[in-house]
């Protein structure tokens, strides 16, 4: 049982030590992987341009926060609006309900999604990351995924967030960084809840698949593999 529980703690750990780096896509780098998808509409849709400049500085903080932190007050103005360094922001919530159906409105349902989940409000986290829409932009949706997995976690629902780590770690298998530690923790939770075919196939696959992964390198996982009756 003690085993156990540390193999549960370090599938929770992930989300507590490493949630800047997850959700970083704001700003600059969502617009990049997103905006590509619906160029031509950008350009000839006066709404979608409307979007994009309504959304600015919303998304400058979001930006900002995802890499330095999240705090209640910074993530009211993002989500509702308000007044920060003598600048007006248009909150996310209104530009969704304003602007629906523009790339804009869509990428800011990732950003509200992340915002309520930092701020431990799951289910509306879970509502807006559902809501969104990676068109193929692979590393954000690997990202949202893998938040939903989080969310659903917290919540202890353990069956969905099951399904959604292990759709992170399908996503966008090129990927060396997100992808090994989603499927870490998917094969954690299949490990702990006696999932054991699920958790070696998912535990070699990273050895496979992610050799540098640190589980990997450091044996970890295969001194998993072993008490699973799992031998090199």
């Amino acid at each position: 049982m003690t085993e156990t529980n540390e193999l549960l703690d370090k599938a929770k750990g992930f989300w507590a030590n490493n949630n800047k780096i997850i959700t970083y896509v704001g700003g600059g780098v969502i617009v990049l992987l997103l905006s590509w998808i619906g160029y031509q509409k950008l350009i000839k849709e006066p709404k979608e341009l409307k979007a994009g400049e309504t959304v600015f500085l919303a998304e400058s903080l979001f930006d900002k926060m995802a890499t330095s932190g999240f705090n209640k007050d910074s993530v009211n103005i993002v989500l509702n609006g308000g007044q920060t360094d003598g600048n007006s922001i248009t909150g996310l919530l209104k530009i969704i309900n304003n602007f629906d159906g523009t790339l804009t409105a869509n990428r800011a349902r990732y950003m509200v999604g992340a915002c309520y989940l930092h701020i431990k409000e799951f289910d509306k986290a879970i509502k807006y990351l559902k809501d969104f829409d990676g068109n193929g932009a692979d590393q954000v949706q690997c990202k949202a995924y893998l938040m939903l997995g989080h969310a659903y976690a917290e919540k202890n629902n353990t069956a969905e967030a099951m399904n959604y780590y292990k759709k992170a770690g399908e996503v966008n298998q090129k990927d060396e960084a997100i992808t090994p530690d989603a499927l870490m923790i998917y094969a954690t939770y299949a490990d702990v809840n006696g999932k054991n075919e699920e958790a070696i196939e998912t535990y070699k696959k990273i050895k496979d698949n992610y050799p540098n992964y640190m589980g990997a390198s450091n044996g970890e996982i295969d001194k998993r593999l072993a008490r699973l009756g799992e031998f090199k």
